[in-house]
């Protein structure tokens, strides 16, 4: 074993970080991350430090510090990266991201129900008031959504 670990080079410890890299992809749990790039500073050691540290023992303590460093650190001071962000409150829900926005009826509301214009699209719409009559060309305000049908006031 000690005529094994007698051998390891610079690029041993470069082939382990990027097999640990290769792994902390598919993986994306940030600690094979941490002991990928310890890998790559012990390989960095291993060509700088002078011969009497750069034994083999030498090379296994610097690692073992190396990556047990990293790891608290990105378990501390780099913890956000690990929380998932909440998606932002209006990402895939096209009807709500509506609320506030004007638009134009396309054609006299019946029954309370009609169409509008917002931009270029067209959109199923229900007046919030049924007693106050949207007409085509009327501006209307969008206040709120349910399903696939925008709630909207006459401006």
């Amino acid at each position: 074993m000690e005529q094994v670990l007698g051998e390891l080079t610079v690029w041993h410890w470069l082939a382990l970080g990027l097999i640990l890299f290769g792994i902390e992809m598919m993986t994306g749990t940030f600690d094979l991350l941490m002991v990928s790039i310890a890998a790559w500073l012990t390989g960095g050691f291993a060509w700088a430090a002078p011969e009497a540290y750069a034994v083999w023992q030498g090379q296994l303590a610097f690692f073992g510090i190396a990556a047990l460093a990293l790891i608290v650190i990105g378990r501390t001071l780099l913890s956000g990266m690990r929380n998932r962000g909440d998606e932002h409150p209006t990402l895939n829900k096209r009807m709500v991201s509506l609320v506030g926005q004007r638009g134009q009826a396309t054609g006299d509301f019946s029954g309370g129900t009609g169409q509008i214009r917002i931009g270029d699209s067209v959109w199923r719409a229900e007046a919030a008031d049924r007693m106050v009559p949207i007409h085509a060309g009327d501006s209307v305000v969008v206040e709120g959504a349910q399903m696939t049908t925008a709630i909207v006031r006459k401006v």
